[in-house]
């Protein structure tokens, strides 16, 4: 099962990454201001995951693959690492699908 981990960055912002089971990061979120703000981010990829339209698929000027989760005010909550290939993007969207909803909250601090 997925888990969502919050952290402080180094400049005080609250983050969190949502992990799948094996521990990878298939999503990361923005900084947020407060931990509050983080935690309703959280709540907002759980609500919009399982939404395919809500997956913006880009290509990067590198010939990389990946893709932001956006809200339904067309915000980005969350995006994804860099991918090789088209199929490996879909795999990586199909896990946030996945783990997202059910996903546990942990904190890293």
């Amino acid at each position: 099962m997925g888990k969502f981990v919050i952290s402080t960055r180094k400049n005080g912002e609250y983050q969190f990454n949502l992990k799948a089971g094996n521990g990878q990061i298939i999503l990361a979120s923005e900084g947020y201001s407060s931990k509050a703000a983080c935690e309703n981010g959280i709540e907002s990829v759980r609500k919009n995951s399982p939404d395919d339209d809500r997956y913006d698929r880009k290509e990067s000027a590198n010939g990389k693959y990946y893709f932001n989760l956006k809200a339904g005010n067309g915000q980005i909550i969350g995006s994804s690492e860099m991918y090789e290939t088209i199929a490996s993007r879909e795999n990586g969207i199909d896990s946030v699908k996945r783990n997202a909803p059910e996903a546990t909250i942990e904190d890293a601090d």
